[in-house]
């Protein structure tokens, strides 16, 4: 097959499986459509929890009321959607892939999507919990606390993220030992560096508050120090097979 042909058939396939997954996300979408309203309230429970009694959220712009849940919907058909998502990329990729290079893609897409879920459950759990509690409390006599419902899907999306990363951390550790890029020494030495950095990073991608920036860098250290054991465990697994040949 010549390069220009091959070019082609793989634009094919790129498009096949954007098309199945673009499909599959309409799809959940669609069937998610009638409970877009009731979804946007599961969202907002941790916040309407914590205001006062009689208190509610509010809507500045006229078109806020009907885009803010269809959004939210969409997000959680995509997050549905995500594992057939994911598997439709390691369609389109596998075939370029060595043997040893597609057990180790496999395992490492599965653990991370799971892995953000798992950010994305602590921060709804128990970060926002906390945080929506310590904003609630510190607002002055006779200020009432009444936040915009675009502006706190943005606000929570924002934390989903920055969550959902940070719990991507042992992943990322995990790779960069199996490829060489840095020893798990090198990583033990880091230590210090990453304390400090852990808690720059939930300065920044955190309210401006101690209780969410130690509830995002205590863990994201925590995580590091995770992917540092996992790394060690499979290199000496790597090592007692290597003898073993």
């Amino acid at each position: 097959m010549s390069t220009s042909a091959s070019f082609i058939a793989h634009l094919i396939e790129l498009r096949t499986r954007l098309l199945h997954s673009a499909i599959a996300l309409l799809l959940v979408f669609i069937c998610l459509f009638p409970w877009a309203s009731d979804l946007y309230a599961l969202m907002a429970k941790p916040m309407l929890a914590k205001l006062p009694k009689g208190g509610q959220m509010i809507a500045t712009d006229v078109t806020t009321p009907f885009f803010v849940p269809l959004k939210v919907a969409l997000m959680a058909a995509f997050l549905i959607s995500l594992p057939f998502i994911l598997y439709q990329i390691w369609r389109f990729v596998a075939p370029g892939l060595y043997a040893h290079e597609k057990r180790l893609v496999w395992p490492l897409i599965v653990v991370s999507t799971l892995l953000f879920f798992c950010g994305m459950a602590f921060a709804y759990f128990i970060v926002f919990p906390v945080v929506f509690g310590f904003i609630t409390a510190s607002a002055p006599q006779g200020v009432a606390v009444m936040t915009d419902i675009d502006k706190y899907l943005s606000f929570v999306l924002a934390m989903f993220m920055a969550f959902g990363i940070t719990f991507q951390v042992p992943v990322a550790v995990v790779v960069l030992v199996r490829m060489g890029f840095v020893s798990v020494e090198k990583l033990r030495e880091a230590r210090p560096y990453v304390v400090v950095g852990s808690f720059v990073v939930g300065a920044i991608f955190t309210p401006p508050d101690v209780v969410s920036q130690l509830m995002l860098a205590i863990p994201l250290w925590l995580l590091y120090e995770t992917g540092i054991v996992v790394a060690s465990w499979a290199g000496k697994g790597k090592t007692r097979q290597a003898e073993s040949l």
